[in-house]
């Protein structure tokens, strides 16, 4: 892209120069900024979406933090002639500046709104600065100045520290041309960054699938069927066994302590560790003081499976991660189930273990039955009843080593999306950042075809 013909000094060191027509300016010169309501549940009524005399209702959770996208069908729609409501306008942007995704989530709405007092409305009173005003929001030198003013122990900006923010500020003909050449640029990279979204999300399919019908039909596909007597199951080789998990070996929970139990000492196994790896992570990063009694009854040995205990969501409850070596003066954490193959060798191999217990058999198994009360909780004796399907050993080993291998080409598929997409994102922002400070002069530009 080009340049503009000439720059000065914008006086500001983390914003460099600027294009010589343009000017740096505090928010509160050019914009009118307020925060949103705090309306209790009495204030908050259902009516349908299209009823003139009701706004819908915007809390932060409405706006979606990577397309920046809101939901004005949310069901909650407020009075306009309520007394004392604070509206956004149409055209204006709503900007979070409070909790975890304070200067992360931001909107250009299209209609009318009330809102909750976690945002803050920037309403431009030259309309032509709108967008381009969106769009600085999510350039480097906003979020830099957002990030430096964060304050509290929630972390929160005032918004008398939001109207002081420093923008440059571009002609009027300058401000539309920026704002029409980003509208169109980030619409192209959002639209692949979509397109590479759900090719991980089609390879998360297909990682599953193979899972599910290796642990349970199998590498052969022409071997000899049985009915399991499972009718989620169906079919199994001929030549399988089927046992619950009560027969196979012995469940302990893990050790529950004071604050001051954990941070040093030998290595810890955390909810972490297992929720978030199907095997165990070769370094292990919790550290715990526990005795030489916690080291035996809590042990942590090659072929043990690890199961998440307690969460706030039953589809986070019984998670599991094998331990593929043994890790020595480990324990274990209280929120987690440890089971243990009394012959891990002969009857339940680690490897296909560390797909079977992921597999779909085990997740419909336990949601089925699990009773959510305030938390979901997976009881020993709802864990034991989870039916095992058993290849003979070596067709154990098989079944893992094929699946470890295939997975692993995904895996690393998808991390090299995962990283494009992330390179994708990082030219965006560049690409906002760009424009919004006068780097790059779009005034002449045209979308190719």
């Amino acid at each position: 892209m080009k340049k503009y013909e000439s720059y000065i000094d914008s006086g500001v060191d983390w914003i460099g120069q600027i294009p010589s027509e343009w000017q740096i300016s505090k928010m509160k010169y050019y914009a009118n900024v307020f925060t949103g309501n705090s309306l209790n549940d009495s204030q908050k009524l259902e009516f349908e979406s299209d009823d003139p005399d009701h706004l819908a209702y915007i809390a932060s959770k409405d706006i979606d933090v990577n397309t920046t996208a809101v939901n004005y069908e949310n069901g909650t729609r407020i009075p306009r002639d309520q007394v004392n409501l604070k509206v956004a306008p149409a055209f204006s942007s709503l900007l979070c500046i409070e909790g975890g995704s304070a200067g992360r989530k931001m909107a250009f709405i299209n209609q009318e709104v009330c809102f909750v007092n976690k945002l803050a409305c920037i309403d431009l009173e030259k309309k032509w600065l709108a967008k381009y005003t969106f769009y600085f929001l999510k350039s480097e030198i906003f979020q830099k100045q957002f990030t430096e003013s964060l304050a509290g122990l929630i972390g929160g900006v005032s918004i008398t520290n939001l109207r002081n923010f420093l923008m440059p500020i571009p002609p009027n003909f300058d401000a539309l041309e920026i704002a029409r050449y980003l509208d169109h640029q980030t619409a192209l990279i959002d639209e692949l960054i979509e397109k590479k979204q759900r090719l991980i999300q089609a390879l998360e399919e297909k990682r599953k699938a193979v899972i599910n019908e290796a642990v349970t039909k199998g590498l052969n596909p022409s071997v000899r069927m049985k009915d399991s007597g499972i009718d989620w199951i169906g079919e199994i080789p001929e030549h399988w066994d089927i046992k619950k998990l009560r027969y196979l070996g012995k469940c302990q929970n893990g050790v529950s302590a004071g604050s001051e139990y954990f941070g040093e000492g030998d290595p810890f196994i955390s909810y972490s560790d297992v929720y978030k790896n199907a095997s165990l992570p070769d370094q292990i990063l919790g550290l715990a003081k526990s005795s030489e009694l916690d080291k035996e009854n809590y042990s942590v040995l090659e072929g043990d499976i690890f199961f998440t205990r307690t969460s706030e969501t039953v589809e986070e409850i019984g998670l599991s991660s094998v331990c593929l070596n043994s890790v020595p003066a480990a324990v274990f954490a209280g929120f987690l189930i440890r089971f243990r193959p009394q012959n891990p060798f002969q009857e339940l191999n680690k490897w296909f273990s560390k797909f079977y217990f992921r597999s779909h058999i085990v997740r419909h198994h336990l949601v089925k039955e699990m009773n959510l009360v305030t938390r979901a909780s997976l009881s020993q004796e709802l864990l034991k009843s989870v039916p095992v399907l058993l290849p003979p050993i070596n067709e154990q080993i098989k079944i893992g080593e094929h699946l470890q291998e295939i997975t692993s080409s995904i895996d690393t598929t998808i991390d090299k999306i995962y990283s494009a997409i992330e390179k994708l994102k990082e030219y965006r922002q560049s690409l906002i950042s760009e424009a919004v400070t006068g780097k790059i002069d779009v005034r002449d530009w045209e979308p190719s075809n």
